[in-house]
């Protein structure tokens, strides 16, 4: 695992400015796990980036009842899941995310729901509130893929 690339975003327009940086570097067969608590800015990040990929603009909800949402975009086919509800690695294979991994571009908020389905590839985003300004996120980046260090370099 590389030392992870620290972050200070203070607004939600610093969140989805480096959401769309990372947008720009991302290809199909990428894994984003975006961890952090309820309200950490997981699910704004994450449509910050998909919008910036979509070749016409349309709405990005949470997946957070549908459980995943598919958008075809200028980069390839990415796929937004929120495992929170999910209660056995059984149903993300149900999913059909597994094989989304090599041929699509996952954005996966709830990794630890994956156990050993977490592809090893994957860049890890974890978001935490600070508690003296609720408009910062510590973000921090960490990744095992030697891949990730030539593309992180265009969103510091």
């Amino acid at each position: 695992m590389n030392a992870p690339l620290k972050l200070t975003l203070k607004s939600p327009q610093d969140t989805a400015e480096i959401a769309t940086r990372l947008g720009g570097a991302l290809q199909p067969g990428d894994t984003v796990l975006l961890e952090g608590s309820i309200g950490s800015g997981k699910t704004h990040f994450a449509r910050a980036l998909i919008q910036s990929t979509l070749m016409k603009p349309e709405d990005v909800p949470s997946p957070t009842y549908t459980l995943v949402q598919v958008y075809e975009t200028q980069i390839g086919e990415i796929w937004h899941s929120d495992l929170y509800r999910l209660a056995s690695v059984e149903e993300i294979e149900e999913l059909g995310l597994v094989d989304a991994f090599d041929t699509s571009i996952c954005l996966i908020e709830w990794p630890e729901k994956l156990g050993p389905l977490s592809p090893q590839s994957a860049l890890l985003v974890h978001f935490a509130t600070d508690p003296d300004d609720q408009d910062t996120r510590q973000v921090s980046l960490t990744w095992s893929d030697p891949k990730w260090s030539t593309r992180l370099e265009m969103i510091q």
